[in-house]
């Protein structure tokens, strides 16, 4: 006899979260071995960070409850409210549906709660990104999910073995690559046209997006949220005597968001010459095709890292937010100094990249479904020592040619090897 469908709910709670999800979504609804549905809180659900639940409706993906759980401020006190709320809306309604899997993605405070649920609900919980390190409090709500987990889908190799040192068992980490890779992949097909009608919906049709442009994407860092217009200020002074357009992205709900989003408004009153436009939000794979569009991309969003990567698009990555992730070649970091900032744009926007795999290679959707929907139960966590003394590091590319080539038909060892794990091996695709 076949086992029973899985019900697999899916917690999503900001814009990125469901960029990050998106393509994972589409393969799980097309197996016959798992009930999909998604949860929607937080600034999924603001007007002002882009109202993705409507997005995710309009995909056709049942949304089974809206909770307001965002609690608006420009203090840290309002991150931790909001995690508490989610906590508390999480519980209820997992209470009321009992899923089989809860599913919850990355690293933001939101994040946490989803975690905290589930956990004491006795659920299990997959968590999608885990293992990778960076410059503020982020880091620590990734870590502290990890150990609440249950299934870890990592975007590389990297992350993997950072979850073994954290003493999670090799057999519950899978290595699929990063799903919001398979929208970039997307959004390269996507034809100029498009973009300009999506820019022009949003009162953009003056943006000149077939010359060259720079786009800022800045979020506050929690870590020192109280510069947050200073650096913002900072930033758009910076490229403004670059001289190209701009487009500047409206920052996330973190604190100091506030302030970060009133400097640009009032860099644009007081500096009505420079061409500088204003956005809230786009689509993820129009998002993407507009920064593959542009000459480079500005700011402190992991999308320099991870999504940039890929399509090969110049980063000025800014202070410490994403400090200690791995980089391709796309990247140049740079400190708040207006004069810096100004010069390293003016290199980047002079240069071209190739694309790089580092975080997958535009199919990791489809491997997280088949990782999902062929899920045994989970097995008692337990702390895991990894029993090899003095771990040798190998550089390791889950994406060559013939991950790629050879479809899986379910979890299986990548063509590279791996040194042995107590006999046990970290999937990969």
């Amino acid at each position: 006899m076949s086992d029973p469908r899985k019900k697999v709910l899916v917690a999503i709670t900001a814009r990125p979260s469901y960029s990050r999800i998106r393509t994972a979504l589409q393969a799980l609804r097309d197996q016959d071995r798992v009930d999909i549905a998604c949860l929607c809180s937080g600034a999924a659900l603001s007007s002002p960070h882009g109202r993705v639940v409507e997005h995710i409706r309009a995909d056709g993906f049942a949304v089974v409850a809206e909770g307001e759980t965002l609690v608006p401020g420009n203090e840290p006190i309002r991150m931790a409210e909001t995690t508490a709320h989610t906590v508390l809306f999480t519980a209820r309604h997992l209470a009321e549906s009992a899923p089989d899997w809860v599913v919850t993605i990355a690293d933001r405070y939101e994040t946490l709660g989803t975690a905290v649920a589930a956990s004491y609900l006795g659920i299990p919980l997959i968590h999608i990104q885990g293992g990778e390190i960076t410059g503020n409090i982020d880091e620590r709500v990734r870590h502290a999910v990890t150990k609440l987990s249950d299934i870890h889908l990592v975007a590389n190799f990297h992350a993997a073995q950072r979850l073994i040192d954290m003493g999670e068992h090799p057999e519950t980490i899978h290595v699929t690559g990063c799903p919001s890779i398979d929208l970039a992949r997307a959004s390269t097909r996507i034809p100029l046209a498009d973009l300009q009608q999506a820019l022009a919906a949003q009162g953009l049709g003056d943006f000149p997006v077939d010359r060259d442009f720079v786009v800022v994407l800045q979020h506050a860092d929690t870590t020192e949220h109280a510069a947050s217009y200073r650096q913002m200020r900072a930033t758009l002074e910076a490229v403004a005597a670059v001289g190209l357009p701009v487009l500047a992205f409206h920052p996330n709900s973190d604190a100091g968001s506030a302030a970060a989003g009133r400097a640009v408004a009032d860099f644009a009153r007081e500096f009505p010459a420079v061409p500088l436009w204003q956005v809230n939000n786009l689509e993820g794979r129009l998002f993407l095709r507009l920064l593959r569009q542009s000459r480079c991309l500005v700011g402190n969003s992991s999308v320099g890292i991870r999504e940039c990567a890929y399509l090969g698009t110049p980063v000025v990555n800014l202070g410490d937010r994403q400090h200690g992730r791995e980089r391709a070649r796309n990247v140049a970091d740079c400190g708040w100094e207006p004069a810096a900032i100004t010069q390293a744009v003016r290199r980047q926007i002079h240069q071209t990249y190739g694309s790089s795999d580092l975080y997958g290679a535009g199919f990791s959707g489809e491997r997280i479904a088949e990782v999902i929907a062929g899920l045994p139960p989970p097995r008692t966590k337990r702390y895991y020592r990894d029993p090899r003394s003095n771990r040798e590091r190998r550089s390791f590319e889950p994406w060559g040619e013939r991950a790629i080539a050879q479809p899986s038909s379910g979890i299986s060892s990548c063509s590279a090897s791996l040194p042995p794990i107590a006999g046990e091996l970290v999937h990969f695709f």
